[in-house]
């Protein structure tokens, strides 16, 4: 597992300016770095929240590959598709984020132009990305999380990014709280505290 250094300016998304590559996503990035094969030079990137989609525009961007638009979705149908119309005039491959991929759009010009693009989905990570995740949390906000940790909270975490993220925010808060290293106590107790007592437990 990897990270993919970003050269972005530091801000509340990009954080330390690099984002974990692995089975969700690693197909996204092969795509990025090759615009000029996507068809009609328009790709479309959707995937679940906290998933990286834009830092990845903004490196798309920043990098000189083409232009995009960050939540396409919730922008004017009439505007993306000027933003369309201009770039094929201009020859720039278009990058459209979309915060899911079930994008509807009722413009019926659009529609046809964003069907024929290049779809890419980001997936949901599995064990070796989680493992990652969680590192990369807890090294971008200073926590030692232990040894073990990886191996404890990896299966039990919820699988999706922003489940991840969620979960060592709630380790450092709790560790802080009781000025307490991360041990197993503060591992279980983040656990319920993003899960809820609901959720199945596996102590």
């Amino acid at each position: 597992m990897s990270q993919f250094a970003l050269p972005l300016r530091p801000g509340p998304e990009s954080r330390a300016g690099r984002i974990v590559l692995g089975s969700a996503n690693q197909h996204v990035v092969e795509a990025l770095t090759s615009p000029e094969s996507w068809p009609f030079r328009t790709a479309v990137l959707a995937g679940p929240p906290r998933s990286g989609k834009s830092l990845m525009a903004r490196w798309f961007v920043e990098q000189g590959l083409g232009d995009a638009i960050d939540d396409a979705d919730c922008m004017d149908e009439t505007e993306v598709f000027h933003r369309w119309n201009r770039a094929q005039e201009s020859g720039t491959p278009l990058l459209l984020v979309s915060r899911g991929a079930g994008w509807e759009i009722t413009l019926p010009d659009l529609r046809s132009r964003i069907g024929a693009a290049l779809h890419l989905v980001m997936g949901a990570p599995d064990d070796d990305m989680v493992a990652a995740l969680i590192s990369a949390h807890a090294e971008q906000c200073g926590l030692a999380l232990g040894e073990g940790a990886l191996t404890y909270l990896t299966p039990r975490v919820e699988r999706s990014f922003s489940g991840i993220e969620r979960l060592v925010a709630a380790i450092d808060r709790i560790s802080l709280e009781r000025k307490q290293p991360a041990t197993q106590a503060i591992w279980r107790d983040a656990l319920e505290a993003v899960q809820g007592a609901e959720q199945p437990r596996l102590f």
